[in-house]
């Protein structure tokens, strides 16, 4: 990628925009009305995600809530890119802001691991795999989805400054900040030892 001071900052501004609409799309919520199966907001914890829609008993809708919502960070890195070529951290950055904080849901959004991972891929495929493999090996061998996810966030900065990525480190760190005030709730749940496991009914 080039160098980001080599882009105009009016098209950085407008990049981050698109990316923060797209995020913004609440698949999780259209995909479960669709279907019929309610308002996902008044079903288990009220998140927007993969997760939650996995609470409704349809795993089909979970797993295309997962790929949408992994979709729309890797879409908006890669109209960034053919837009100008550099700009896909900031656009990913702007998608995932758009998922936690929705402007079509008056900003109460989900907590972004799977936009997250979508954009690890679009920026670099060996991120993805490093995320994918934090993410499941960890809620795999714990039964904690939130921890996997944290886990798999805090992970990036390592892992983009492991390849070289410097302009996608700082992205990283700052989605990690996002990722552990969304989860705040559920640190809190696991340090008290009441923080629900996968296959488990949860208010989480």
């Amino acid at each position: 990628m080039s160098d980001l001071a080599g882009i105009a900052v009016a098209t950085l501004g407008g990049l981050m925009l698109m990316g923060y609409l797209l995020g913004s799309i609440p698949f999780g919520i259209i995909l479960t009305r669709l279907a019929g199966a309610g308002d996902l907001r008044s079903i288990g914890s009220g998140n927007i995600g993969a997760t939650n829609v996995l609470r409704t008993g349809r795993k089909g809708l979970a797993a295309a809530t997962l790929l949408f919502d992994l979709g729309k960070g890797a879409l908006a890195i890669a109209i960034a890119e053919a837009v100008a070529p550099g700009s896909g951290p900031i656009a990913g950055l702007g998608a995932f802001l758009g998922h936690l904080y929705p402007i079509w849901l008056k900003f109460a959004g989900g907590k972004g691991v799977a936009t997250l991972l979508g954009i690890a891929i679009a920026l670099y495929w060996p991120l993805g795999i490093v995320f994918a493999v934090v993410w499941l090996g960890t809620a795999l061998a714990f039964r904690y989805s939130s921890l996997g996810g944290m886990l798999a966030a805090a992970a990036m900065p390592v892992a983009a400054w492991w390849f070289g990525m410097e302009q996608a480190l700082w992205v990283f760190v700052v989605t990690l900040v996002f990722v552990l005030w969304k989860h705040r709730g559920n640190i809190e749940r696991l340090m008290a030892g009441t923080e629900p496991k996968i296959g488990k009914s949860s208010a989480a």
